[in-house]
């Protein structure tokens, strides 16, 4: 018989071990790790345990994701308290840029709005956007991350722009109507990628673009 008819047989007869007991005993495999042989019952054993190391490592990186979770809602928790707080235009990017930098870390933080109320044409974050990415932010469904590369956004940090190495770019709407950007900024390549996850952002986004309508309206 060929090694496959044999496991065939084996499974089609789940049953020939009860009925042939004493063979359990005999049979002899190789150690996994080892040279030297072992019972089936120990080979079985030992592939047990191998599952149980694998299930424990897995529990454990989920145990480590739902820790991240909890330490990142905490951070956006406490931002959310503070851009309800703030009662003014400047207090809002206050509290937008003190939470980026102290709380998650991100070095570049730049805003721009595309509607200039009077009186503040001359602040940077009313400086003007160039139509084409303004249809940009318009497009997007969700955050982008990536390189800075090709996008007139790296100017909008200002001296650090030379040194900004990705990028996450984030619109900002009320309703259905886009009120901005927020751009952030790493020297690190690989803060802001391709692929990230962007749920943060998005929620991020959500709340400054409240906040700022509230306070600009």
């Amino acid at each position: 018989m060929r090694a496959d008819e044999v496991a065939r047989y084996l499974q089609d007869n789940p049953h020939f071990f009860e009925q042939h007991a004493d063979l359990v005993a005999n049979i002899v495999v190789p150690h996994p790790h080892a040279g030297r042989a072992i019972s089936i019952t120990e080979r079985q054993m030992l592939a047990l345990r191998d599952k149980n190391r694998q299930l424990e490592g897995k529990m454990g990186e989920l145990l480590q994701f739902g820790e991240e979770n909890d330490v990142l809602g905490a951070k956006m928790h406490r931002l959310a308290v503070g851009m309800i707080a703030a009662r003014s235009f400047q207090s809002v990017l206050h509290t937008l840029n003190l939470h980026l930098r102290d709380d998650f870390a991100v070095p570049h933080v730049a805003v721009r709005l595309w509607r200039r109320p009077e009186g503040r044409e001359e602040l940077p974050e009313f400086a003007e956007v160039g139509e084409e990415l303004q249809a940009f932010a318009e497009t997007l469904g969700q955050p982008f991350c990536g390189s800075t590369s090709g996008f007139d956004t790296s100017s909008w940090f200002g001296e650090a722009a030379t040194h900004v190495r990705s990028q996450g770019l984030i619109a900002m709407r009320d309703g259905g109507a886009t009120l901005g950007m927020i751009a952030l900024g790493s020297e690190d390549p690989e803060r802001f990628y391709a692929g990230m996850g962007t749920i943060y952002l998005e929620r991020l986004g959500e709340m400054a673009a409240a906040a700022l309508a509230r306070v600009l309206s």
